[in-house]
């Protein structure tokens, strides 16, 4: 089943800011993010690093900080509710307090195509625990202020079709987020988005493949705000022993064609990727599926945040 969606997503994502050309969502397809009211308990862990509290920056501001001092930024990305959003609201404080620049949130989907078994698993176990939008917000108004990294959040479009783009967007405003990933929405159809996001002060990031064809990947980047996404392979995101050489040129043409930071995703889980990718002169790297291992897969939460925090503080060194 996994290899044939990775031939549909090498076969369209010619047409795709990233790996899908989708349709819009049927009006009546069903999805529980939203009911009316949502309760959250977030529970307090004491992770080994200390916590920051300070006002973050955006995201373009935070790779103009970074180029400054010749360092490439850490990107990780963990999956919202996945053991649990308790869990999650402590993950975030570990991560920002062991030098991440961005943190990418995912809102847990029931059918996220671009995602390899080990995020679409911590989507299904978090969704099976009743997360929806509305506790995500609830927390991270919580969190966000104890936050020094500005946020990303990464979504499909069909949640945000449900809600209104327009309520979309002052909702995660208020709620301190700073950016927005959106990996199944044609180039074509993101005009709305990238209006109402820039009403909000919200920076909405791009993709660009392997496949893209340059022209196509010009136009990618000049619309992308806060940074431009380098899918590192043709595929589903998940970790791979090595990171594809094609890498390299694919960050040269981007560079040539963009001042734009590039940050590159999918398939990054070692050290020694993180180290090789900085070198290959990325602005910023992102590891997504190793974390949410690391987090769903843990004996209890407590394991969970410190194996965490081992992990990262590893990625970390690795960048200059």
């Amino acid at each position: 089943m996994l290899i044939g969606r990775q031939l549909i997503f090498m076969a369209i994502s010619l047409k795709s800011t990233c790996f899908l050309q989708l349709k819009k969502p049927e009006a009546g397809f069903q999805v529980c993010f939203f009911p009316k009211k949502a309760v959250i308990s977030v529970k307090t862990y004491s992770p080994v690093a200390a916590i920051r509290t300070m006002e973050a920056v955006g995201l373009s501001e935070t790779f103009t900080r970074l180029r400054k001092q010749e360092k490439v930024a850490f990107i990780p990305y963990i999956t919202a509710g996945d053991p649990d959003l308790s869990t999650t609201a402590e993950a975030l404080k570990v991560l920002d307090s062991c030098g991440s620049d961005i943190i990418e949130l995912g809102v847990p989907y029931s059918d996220p195509l671009a995602d390899g078994p080990v995020i679409q698993a911590a989507a299904t176990r978090s969704l099976a625990k009743g997360t929806n939008l509305n506790a995500i917000i609830s927390m991270l108004k919580e969190v966000v202020p104890q936050l020094s990294c500005p946020i990303a959040l990464f979504t499909y479009y069909n949640p945000i079709l449900r809600r209104g783009t327009e309520r979309f967007m002052t909702t995660i405003r208020d709620t301190g987020v700073h950016g927005l990933v959106v990996p199944d929405v044609p180039l074509e159809e993101t005009e709305t988005l990238r209006t109402e996001a820039k009403k909000n002060g919200i920076e909405l990031v791009l993709l660009t493949t392997p496949t893209t064809p340059a022209d196509r990947m010009k136009a990618i980047v000049d619309a992308a705000e806060g940074f431009v996404y380098l899918v590192s392979s043709v595929g589903v995101t998940g970790a791979r022993a090595s990171v594809s050489n094609n890498v390299q040129a694919l960050l040269q043409e981007i560079k040539e064609a963009t001042s734009k930071p590039v940050a590159v995703g999918f398939g990054i889980s070692k050290p020694e990727h993180v180290k090789q990718v900085a070198g290959w002169g990325a602005d910023g790297v992102i590891v997504g599926s190793a974390m949410v291992k690391l987090l769903g897969e843990a004996k209890s939460p407590e394991e969970g945040l410190k194996e965490l925090e081992n992990f990262t503080r590893s990625l970390k060194a690795a960048l200059p």
